[in-house]
């Protein structure tokens, strides 16, 4: 026995020819697979795509929030057009009002126009009755004061009480229209001045005036051809002329014109005489 026999040996021992291959034959095998693989994933490279990836389905909770979200776009929305609505509303309002308004005061500038003017030609008509009456009261002065009686009490010129009511009488029927003088349409006291003109008498164009243009006299005395008056002496409104037989003909009003009426029906203030 050699001297070395019992040292162990410390190289490898040598594998057995059948493992070798057999660890060849799986190492060809991997890389034969690896390579079919890559020959694979290179044919698949070049063909298209043709299956289609479906999106995954939205939650219950994503589609509530999502309508939820619709909705208060859809409220936003309708508020803005409905304030636009309002403003459209609001805007023509204030235009119409301010046309309204404009129309308005252009009528009350012409409506005090037309008062002014008015207001003008009455005064005017009343400054010319006012010259007419001091000019009849002058005339009436004069003849009193040459006849010697009072300024009350005005002589007749001549004619008599029949000249009077024959002339009112033939006026029966004729219009009433304030303002008027004749021929056929008076009113009180142009009617009454006209008839003692026939008696030759000139009396002034007014009730008022004529009111006081001759004798007072007391109503249970009144004789026909007396002048009648109502309202107060020196203020009367109407006046008429008594005919007899507790009746008056007058000019009364436009329903009536000239007519003949009872003084039970509308008793008279007070009466004149001056023929």
């Amino acid at each position: 026995m050699s001297h070395t026999a019992h040292i162990p040996s410390h190289r490898k021992p040598r594998r057995s020819a059948s493992k070798i291959a057999l660890r060849a034959g799986v190492a060809g095998g991997v890389l034969s697979t690896l390579a079919v693989a890559a020959a694979a994933g290179t044919a698949n490279a070049a063909e298209p795509v043709t299956e289609t990836i479906e999106m995954p389905t939205l939650t219950t909770d994503l589609s509530a929030q999502i309508a939820q979200s619709a909705d208060v776009t859809q409220q936003a929305a309708d508020t803005y057009e409905s304030r636009a609505e309002q403003d459209a509303a609001a805007t023509k309002a204030a235009k119409q009002a301010k046309e309204d308004q404009a129309q308005a005061e252009k009528k009350a500038a012409a409506e005090a126009k037309r008062e002014a003017e008015a207001k003008a030609a009455a005064e005017k008509k009343a400054e010319e009755e006012r010259a007419s009456r001091t000019t009849e009261r002058t005339s009436l002065s004069t003849q009193t004061t040459s006849a010697g009686s009072s300024d009350s009490a005005p002589a007749p010129a001549g004619g008599s009480v029949g000249a009077v009511i024959s002339f009112l009488k033939a006026q029966l029927g004729d219009a009433y229209v304030m303002g008027a003088s004749g021929p056929n349409a008076w009113d009180c006291s142009s009617l009454v001045q006209a008839a003692f003109k026939q008696a030759g008498v000139d009396l002034p164009r007014v009730s008022q005036d004529q009111s006081v243009a001759g004798t007072p006299v007391s109503l249970s005395n009144v004789q026909v051809g007396d002048i009648l008056y109502w309202g107060g002496a020196g203020s009367a409104y109407h006046v008429g002329v008594y005919i007899g037989n507790g009746q008056y003909l007058d000019a009364a009003n436009p329903s009536k014109g000239v007519v003949i009426q009872d003084l039970s029906g509308y008793p008279a203030s007070g009466a004149v005489r001056v023929l």
